[in-house]
C-alpha cells in the first residue's frame, strides 16, 4: 500500500479515535469538579495503565490528525502534490506523529 494511502487511513483512524476521546473527557472533567471524592476518582483513574495508554493514542491522533490535516489542505492549494513530495509529507507525517505518541509515552511513564 502507498505511504499516501496509509496517510489518509491513519488520518481518518485518528478523527475516530479523537470524537470517540471527547465524551469520556467530558465525563472526566465533570466528575472531577462534582466534588473533593470525585477529583480524587479522576487522579486514581489517571495513574492506571490503561488511562496512560488511551492517553498517549489520543496525543497520538491530535498530532497525526493535524498534521495529515495541514498536508491535506496545503495539497488543495497545489503545495506538495507533486508525486515526490507528496510521498515525503506523507512519510514526514508519519513519523512526526509517532516522535510526538513516543515523547508522550515517554512524559507519561
Amino acid at each position: 500500500m502507498p505511504v499516501g494511502a496509509l496517510t489518509s487511513i491513519g488520518h481518518r483512524i485518528s478523527g475516530v479515535v479523537l470524537a470517540a476521546s471527547v465524551p469520556l473527557a467530558v465525563y472526566l472533567f465533570g466528575l472531577s469538579l462534582r466534588d473533593a471524592r470525585g477529583f480524587a476518582q479522576v487522579v486514581g483513574v489517571f495513574g492506571g495503565f490503561a488511562f496512560k495508554a488511551a492517553a498517549v493514542l489520543v496525543v497520538w491522533a491530535l498530532a497525526h490528525h493535524m498534521l495529515g490535516g495541514a498536508r491535506h489542505m496545503l495539497s488543495d492549494f497545489d503545495v506538495g502534490s507533486p508525486l515526490r513530495a507528496a510521498r515525503r509529507s506523507a512519510w514526514l507525517v508519519n513519523l512526526a506523529g509517532l516522535c510526538v505518541a513516543l515523547l508522550a509515552a515517554v512524559l507519561v511513564w
